[in-house]
């Protein structure tokens, strides 16, 4: 089960990637917002990061320095963050599928 914290932090990113989309911060006068390599570039390295987040815990927790508290709040924070990007990477995979599927 997600943590306020948990689903406080998402909205955050997702506000921040919405912001960015709206400003024109592209590498083209075209282009609307963020590239889709870049915003995918953002939400792995989010992963990693509560990956790494999770460990640093765990490790700290086994020497003694940590809190249970903290280290499942950590582990509960990745649990989300890879959940989270293996539906987007459903949903992109879904997504191309359909479009094979259309004649043209």
């Amino acid at each position: 089960m997600a943590s306020p914290t948990v689903a406080a932090n998402a909205y955050a990113n997702l506000a921040r990637i919405l912001d960015g989309v709206g400003s024109g911060k592209g590498s083209d006068s075209d282009q609307a917002g963020p590239s889709f390599a870049s915003v995918l570039k953002d939400a792995l390295g989010s992963v990693v990061e509560a990956g790494r987040k999770s460990d640093a815990q765990t490790v700290a927790m086994a020497s003694g320095k940590a809190n249970v508290m903290d280290v499942v709040t950590a582990v509960a924070e990745t649990d989300v963050a890879v959940s989270t990007l293996v539906s987007v990477r459903d949903k992109v995979i879904q997504s191309y599928e359909d479009i094979m599927k259309m004649t043209i």
